[in-house]
């Protein structure tokens, strides 16, 4: 979300994937795909700069490391879990199970 300013000085913040149109009349209008217009005090050059940094901050979180630690040890906790389990079942079975299924008779 980007923040805006309104022309009575309220802060509002806007999804950035909703604006369709960014307008510069003597005052900046922004169009929603919703048809809600807006009239902001910013121009558009500073909206589109914040529309900019808010999308290079997504990609850039989504593509670090930093921020997924705790996902790697939770997902290595279930994949452990899972394979133990999983030999553990592949142990116990008999002959006719361990052939592919494409061959199994039914």
């Amino acid at each position: 979300m980007i923040f805006l300013t309104r022309m009575d000085k309220q802060v509002m913040y806007v999804n950035p994937d909703h604006i369709v149109s960014i307008e510069e009349t003597p005052d900046t209008v922004i169009t929603l795909f919703n048809g809600h217009r807006f009239i902001v005090k910013e121009s558009a050059v500073e909206i589109i700069d914040r529309v900019v940094s808010y999308r290079a901050r997504i990609i850039r979180r989504a593509g670090s490391a930093v921020g997924k630690k705790y996902l790697t040890k939770v997902k290595k906790g279930l994949f452990r879990s899972a394979t133990l389990n999983r030999n553990l079942a592949i142990d116990n079975r008999g002959e006719q199970e361990r052939s592919p299924f494409h061959s199994q008779e039914f």
